[in-house]
């Protein structure tokens, strides 16, 4: 059997517009919640829309 996950739980308190879901994601991201082959359709995605904000577009500058 694979290796057994911890599981917490975490509060983000913050005013509105100050990133709490972003910083959130990103830390999922970071600890290996979101497996590759997501973020890749998700890459695809947001390659083909072009109406999406240009801020969403640009994560990858981000968050490389």
């Amino acid at each position: 059997m694979g290796k057994e996950k911890t599981h917490i739980n975490i509060v983000v308190i913050g005013h509105v517009d100050s990133g709490k879901s972003t910083t959130t994601g990103h830390m999922i991201y970071k600890c290996g919640g979101i497996d590759k082959r997501t973020i890749e359709k998700f890459e695809k995605e947001l390659a083909r829309s072009p109406s999406l904000p240009r801020k969403l577009r640009r994560l990858n500058e981000y968050y490389p």
